[in-house]
């Protein structure tokens, strides 16, 4: 019978929410490439990839082996997820309890929602859906593994002027988040092996070239107002962990900005489009980073020096 430890140490715990953090990572890159392949009704039912067959089928081809495969990529992300909330509860580390458990609960609410775009045959608005809840849990488990790195959440380390301009920053990337997919659900490469024969008012409807001006607008917005972030935070000699996040998101910004405008000017090829998704995962990741290092750590104590103590009192 397999013995758990009495307790997790600390580099435990942050190398299984590092794998959560990159599994929910790469499940949206994966998905895109089921998306971007054609191969979103591969397995045309759910949960069964056919009404006979739980596991994928000549007949299906390489759509199946696809869409299949995305499926069962669903199952090493519950692994890993389940993993880091036993890691996680049975430490010392409470405070890291309630996000572990909302990344865990968000796979099995993914897996019926993509059912649910199955079974609809993609309908756009739930392939919409899909996609901002996996932004979520990447936005959830970036900000568990951040925090798994530091024993516990301690004061802010900014005036609030520039905590609300931190969710600024954040509320904007979720809008540019949601209109990116109103862009593609308006356009080509909605999954579907037979995507060019669906009229547009199957889909979301919108004219393609208004949303996406739109959605071009509010990336400026949040460009700006990380650059205002950036610059205030050097203006007021702010914390050096601070003053990296917001570079490294800027950065993040605008090569995905560049990626954004080469792949609309090239008729999205679907490499870029991939590679755009990509993008958006990093973009999340690092806004939730931005916004974890508005508060410093509990302590500067080391994680593994603070442990035997703990244990000791337990």
């Amino acid at each position: 019978m397999l013995r758990l430890p009495a307790a997790f140490s600390a580099s435990t715990i942050s190398r299984l929410a590092l794998g959560n953090a990159v599994a929910n990572g790469l499940i949206v890159v994966t998905g895109g490439a089921v998306r971007l392949t054609g191969s979103g009704l591969g397995c045309p039912t759910w949960p069964r990839c056919t009404t006979d067959s739980f596991v994928t089928t000549p007949e299906l081809a390489g759509h199946g082996v696809i869409e299949f495969g995305n499926r069962l990529l669903t199952f090493v992300l519950a692994a890993v997820a389940i993993a880091t909330v036993v890691a996680v509860w049975r430490s010392t580390r409470r405070d890291l309890r309630t996000l572990a458990i909302l990344t865990f609960l968000g796979i099995p609410a993914q897996a019926l929602l993509g059912g649910v775009t199955v079974l609809t045959g993609l309908n756009p608005w739930t392939v919409a859906a899909h996609f901002l809840v996996s932004a979520v849990l990447v936005a959830l488990s970036t900000t568990l593994w951040l925090r798994s790195r530091e024993p516990g959440v301690g004061q802010p380390l900014l005036r609030r002027p520039f905590v609300l301009l931190t969710w600024g920053i954040a509320a904007a990337t979720a809008a540019v988040l949601a209109l990116g997919t109103v862009v593609t659900g308006s356009g080509p490469h909605s999954g579907d092996v037979d995507e060019n024969d669906v009229p547009t008012g199957d889909r979301m409807g919108f004219d393609p070239e208004l949303v996406s001006q739109l959605h071009a607008d509010v990336v400026f917005l949040l460009i700006g107002l990380t650059i205002a972030m950036l610059v205030a935070l050097h203006a007021t000699d702010s914390p050096a962990r601070v003053r990296r996040a917001a570079r490294d998101l800027l950065v993040v910004e605008l090569a995905q900005g560049v990626v954004g405008y080469v792949q609309y000017f090239t008729d999205l090829p679907i490499a870029l489009v991939l590679l755009h998704m990509l993008g958006a995962v990093l973009t999340t990741a690092f806004v939730a980073r931005l916004v974890w290092s508005v508060n410093g750590p509990a302590s500067d104590a080391p994680l593994e020096a603070r442990e035997p103590k703990a244990a000791a009192t337990r």
